[in-house]
């Protein structure tokens, strides 16, 4: 399967999907002009991924920023990983935020109370 790594740049956040590595993270800024077509590889990546996934998956959000439209983007990649969960197969999330920023802390706890996940809310010392 296709490895996805896009490198954190400016406005785009990281993204690695790496079935073979087991690592699967989105990290940093996301303010993507056009946040549907960016994602779109991920999309895909998914949709293949979901016709043979491991039996345990941890899928990382390391963000820092992002914006409203992103916000929509990371909600339809939770639904896409809550999919692959209701088949029988282990997705836990990872939500990571720094310690001081309650709003990130607040957006993992909404994004939690919305989808039937295994969510880890994690503090990050600065």
């Amino acid at each position: 399967m296709e490895i996805i790594k896009f490198k954190e740049s400016g406005y785009l956040p990281g993204i690695i999907l790496d079935k073979e590595a087991q690592k699967f993270q989105i990290t940093g800024r996301a303010c993507p002009e056009d946040p549907v077509e960016f994602y779109q590889p991920v999309f895909d990546w998914l949709l293949e991924y979901s016709q043979n996934p491991l039996d345990e998956m941890i899928f990382e959000f390391k963000m820092s920023y992002y914006n409203t439209a992103s916000s929509k983007i990371l909600m339809m990649i939770l639904q896409k990983l809550e999919e692959i969960a209701e088949k029988g197969n282990n997705v836990k999330i990872k939500w990571f935020y720094q310690e001081d920023d309650e709003d990130m802390l607040e957006a993992g706890e909404d994004y939690n109370e919305m989808v039937e996940l295994d969510f880890e809310l994690i503090p990050l010392e600065e």
